[in-house]
C-alpha cells in the first residue's frame, strides 16, 4: 500500500495511549493531537472510552478499545459483559485478545465461541472486533489458525500484538496474516512501531491499519519524506 499524502497516512493509524499509568490528561493530549492530524481513530484502556467519546462527539475520529487485556484470559463471559459496556460509553472498535493458552492447547471451538461472542454482541451494536493475536507467543501454524478462526467467526481485523508482550509486530508476520486472511479482512500491525520507515515496511507487507503510540512523531517524520 502506497501512501502519497500525511492526511492518507494519518486515516491509516490508531493513535494509542494503553499504558497503565495514563492520566486523564494524557487521554485529553491524545484525542487533541487525533483532532489535529486527523488519526483514523484513538485506541485507550476501558476506563477512558467515555472521556474520549465526550472529547471526540463532534469530529471522525473513532474511538477504540481493548477487551480482554492484555492476557486474553479473561472467561468469554466477562469480555462479553465488557464488550456491552465499553461500547455504551461510546466505543466503536473492539480490540480483543484471543485465549491464548487455549489456542496454543488446540482447543479452537472454545477460541471460536470466544471470539463469536465477542463479534456477535459487537455486531448488535454497530461496533466491530479486531482481534489481537499476540504473534510473539505463537508459531507460524497458531498464527494461521488463530486467523482462520477469526475470519471465519466474522472478525473485521486481525491485530499482532497487544505491545506487552516480549515482541511486537514484525514484516513477517502482517505478511503471514494478510496471506491467511486474504482481502476480506483487515491487519492491524502494532507493537513496537515507531518510524516512518516501519510503518511503510509494514504497510508493504500487507498491514491496513496501524496501531502505534509514537503517531505523531511518525506524521512529522513523514512529512519531512513525503514531496
Amino acid at each position: 500500500m502506497a501512501v502519497r499524502q500525511i492526511s492518507e497516512l494519518a486515516k491509516l493509524i490508531d493513535h494509542t495511549n494503553l499504558k497503565p499509568e495514563a492520566t486523564p490528561k494524557d487521554i485529553e493530549r491524545l484525542c487533541r493531537e487525533a483532532k489535529t492530524y486527523g488519526f483514523y481513530a484513538v485506541c485507550v484502556n476501558p476506563i477512558f472510552v467515555q472521556q474520549c467519546a465526550q472529547l471526540l462527539a463532534e469530529t471522525e475520529v473513532k474511538v477504540c478499545t481493548v477487551v480482554g487485556f492484555p492476557l486474553g484470559a479473561t472467561s468469554t463471559e466477562i469480555k462479553v459483559k465488557e464488550t456491552e459496556f465499553v461500547i455504551q460509553q461510546g466505543a466503536q472498535e473492539i480490540d480483543m485478545v484471543l485465549p491464548i493458552g487455549l489456542l496454543k492447547a488446540k482447543m479452537y471451538s472454545a477460541v471460536e465461541c470466544d471470539i463469536q461472542s465477542v463479534v456477535n454482541v459487537a455486531r448488535e451494536r454497530q461496533a466491530i472486533v479486531k482481534v489481537i493475536l499476540e504473534t510473539a507467543l505463537l508459531n507460524d501454524a497458531e498464527k494461521a489458525m488463530a486467523c482462520e478462526i477469526s475470519k471465519n467467526m466474522g472478525a473485521a481485523f486481525v491485530k499482532t500484538s497487544t505491545g506487552f508482550a516480549k515482541a511486537g509486530a514484525t514484516e513477517e508476520d502482517v505478511r503471514l496474516m494478510r496471506k491467511t486472511v486474504g482481502n476480506e479482512l483487515g491487519v492491524k500491525a502494532s507493537g513496537g512501531i515507531k518510524s516512518y520507515k516501519e510503518v511503510v515496511a509494514m504497510l508493504e507487507a500487507g498491514a491496513s491499519r496501524i496501531g502505534t503510540s509514537s503517531s505523531v512523531a511518525i506524521l512529522e517524520e513523514a512529512r519531512r519524506m513525503l514531496p
